[in-house]
């Protein structure tokens, strides 16, 4: 495994296990197998609905507490500071933890600013180790950045060879967010797996299409959060570091780069009416 340092100096695997879609009833069973392959961050969101689950597989994995880094993400319903403060309470709970090792603000709605403050309380009495942001566009990430007293440490946006966010990534280095990324399959859209590219690329490196695409982000500072609830898939995401891609495999899949979203935009008036009436 590779690592990052975080703003604060904590260390963060660059390359995690992510448990968005994964029902609560198989996601215990699915953490469990990621970590057994050798994941040791873990991603979850209170909106997923299997935070409990992941805490169970944290109390039966075998693996010390210390040696794993757990994210959850307050949603949007529980935003604003008394809200948010009760919520991660919960989330601490369920995670069946003394601490969570980050913390994001899910997205860039409601009263983000109390909920900031909430997790800045939380991070100062040491319960979470590091705090940040999801979903925040450059706009929005500057803006909470320059007026907060902890600042952000990670920004965790859709990021896949489709939709690079090469600027959103240069405004990050600028400002020491690190980049990670949501969705590095882009789910399977627009014939992911069997891209061309990726694939003639694989070949080279005895790699699939998917190995290829986590390897060009990782080479670019980009943490990954893979998700499949099949074991062999998880092997095969975290089976990317005895390779390294060279300038050309990086230039040619940098031109696959379409910098747009292969799902939504925050700046789109039904897509914000859609989130904010979702309730976690």
């Amino acid at each position: 495994m590779e690592y990052v340092t975080l703003n604060n100096g904590i260390q963060m695997p660059i390359l995690g296990y992510g448990v968005y879609q994964v029902k609560n009833e198989e996601c215990e069973r699915c953490v469990l197998d990621a970590i057994d392959t050798g994941y040791r961050l873990i991603d979850t969101a209170q909106s997923y609905g299997n935070e409990e689950a992941v805490g169970n597989a944290i109390k039966k994995c075998g693996v010390a507490r210390e040696n794993l880094f757990i994210t959850t993400k307050v949603w949007i319903s529980n935003g604003g500071y008394e809200k948010a403060k009760a919520s991660l309470q919960e989330s601490l709970k369920k995670l069946q933890s003394e601490y969570i090792d980050l913390v994001l603000i899910h997205q860039p709605f409601n009263d983000y600013y109390g909920t900031y403050r909430a997790m800045e309380e939380a991070y100062k009495e040491g319960w979470i180790r590091a705090i940040g942001v999801s979903n925040f566009y450059v706009d929005r990430l500057i803006d909470l950045y320059s007026f907060v007293e902890v600042k952000p440490a990670v920004n965790q946006i859709e990021t896949h060879v489709f939709h690079q966010q090469k600027t959103a990534h240069e405004y990050m280095e600028k400002y020491n967010v690190q980049h990670e990324s949501w969705g590095p399959f882009a789910e399977g859209r627009k014939d992911f797996f069997t891209n061309p590219v990726l694939v003639k690329i694989g070949e080279k490196y005895s790699k699939s299409a998917a190995q290829v695409a986590l390897r060009y982000l990782i080479q670019n500072h980009v943490v990954v959060i893979p998700k499949s609830t099949h074991k062999e898939r998880m092997i095969e995401n975290i089976n990317v570091f005895d390779f390294k891609l060279n300038d050309e495999d990086m230039k040619l899949i940098s031109a696959l780069d379409e910098k747009e979203s292969l799902f939504f935009s925050h700046y789109d008036p039904k897509t914000v009416e859609m989130m904010v009436n979702l309730k976690r």
